[in-house]
């Protein structure tokens, strides 16, 4: 961890930090620039549809097939976005309930050897040891149970 936070500590005093913004901010406005570019040329070849269809079916239908069409596009992305918006949050939730427990177990571990080094403190010796048994209660209902690879086998 230390190390991390010294090579974290040497990225901004580098000035790495500021390049690596640089970068991303070009990269975000020719992004941009590049979904302008294509945003334009799909609602030309949306025109030119349009023009071919005209002749055919007269600029009534196709004004409506085309809105209807675009209509219909609409609710697919929303009912797609809401059906993989749920398996979303399930996963976030997921994943966000290690990442507690990890946080609280680092918690407790940071506490207790501020706990056991104060002098005459027969509370540390006593409370260390609670600490740590419910820090490892806690470890282990939440953590994953990892499937038996030789299952198949037996």
């Amino acid at each position: 961890m230390a190390g991390m936070l010294a090579s974290l500590a040497a990225a901004f005093a580098s000035g790495e930090t500021a390049l690596a913004v640089r970068r991303l901010r070009r990269a975000v406005v020719a992004y941009c620039l590049a979904a302008v570019f294509c945003l334009v040329g799909v609602g030309f070849l949306i025109g030119a549809a349009y023009t071919a269809v005209v002749p055919r079916y007269g600029p009534l239908y196709t004004s409506l097939f085309f809105g209807g069409g675009f209509i219909l596009l609409a609710l697919i992305v929303l009912l797609i976005n809401k059906m993989t918006g749920k398996a979303r949050r399930r996963g976030i939730g997921r994943q966000r309930r290690p990442d507690m427990t990890a946080i609280g177990v680092a918690a407790v571990a940071a506490a207790v050897p501020s706990l056991l080094q104060r002098k005459g403190s027969a509370l540390g010796l006593v409370i260390a040891p609670v600490i740590a048994a419910t820090a490892y209660a806690i470890y282990k209902e939440n953590r994953k149970s990892k499937p038996d690879p030789f299952a198949d086998q037996r």
